[in-house]
């Protein structure tokens, strides 16, 4: 799931260095914390926050296959 979350988001970015990606998994759920540069904070959302919908919307896809939950935060 990381790699997988952090290949999209590298290629979203413009500072693509910068990306860190925290996992903390749970005995059913994991939490992705995603922190990125600043100024890549507003294209990782998206307007009206499409983008990121999109993101959690495969990352639950993918999670509910393996039979877990995950919730992805950005922190900045």
């Amino acid at each position: 799931m990381e790699e997988f979350v952090a290949y999209v988001i590298r290629n979203l970015v413009d500072s693509p260095d910068d990306v860190k990606i925290d996992i903390f998994d749970g005995s059913k759920s994991s939490v992705v914390e995603i922190r990125v540069h600043d100024n890549d904070v507003a294209k990782l959302v998206g307007k009206q926050g499409r983008t990121i919908k999109a993101l959690r919307q495969i990352a639950m896809t993918v999670a509910a296959r393996l039979g877990r939950k995950v919730r992805l935060e950005i922190i900045q």
